[in-house]
């Protein structure tokens, strides 16, 4: 199976947007939402809900920041991607007062026709385990 330009594109965004997550560049990680975004957290955490628009995202994060102290990071393990959806595996690590946890994650973005992210759900390999964790 080959990969199309617009796949690869996706993919390239993608790994922009964890990169520049990763080192706390939130205008590197707008680039590549759009401006209508709808992120997805589920669980039931500070975090948990449905965030419209890059100004509710960029709450979100500090928020998150905020709760992990800036300490987290994200491993990307894999990026599939199509035309119509992109799905990232991966892990990440996070401190929260003095307590350190690594867990998997998976992430589902679906692109825009310019690649960039319209709509984002992340879904974590232990949801409860989540949320103790962010309720501490």
């Amino acid at each position: 199976m080959t990969t199309t330009s617009v796949e690869q594109r996706n993919v390239e965004l993608t790994k922009k947007g964890y990169q520049a997550f990763n080192e706390a560049h939130i205008e590197g990680v707008m680039d590549v939402l759009d401006d209508d975004v709808v992120w997805h957290i589920g669980g039931e955490n500070p975090i948990s809900g449905e965030y419209k628009g890059k100004e509710a995202v960029i709450g979100m994060f500090a928020k998150f920041a905020q709760l992990t102290e800036g300490t987290y990071e994200a491993d990307v393990h894999d990026i599939l991607a199509s035309e119509e959806h992109t799905v990232v595996l991966g892990t990440y690590t996070a401190t929260r007062r003095g307590r350190t946890r690594s867990a998997r994650f998976v992430d589902v973005i679906h692109p825009g026709s310019d690649g960039k992210a319209k709509e984002f759900w992340r879904f974590f390999e232990d949801a409860a385990a989540e949320d103790e964790f962010l309720n501490e």
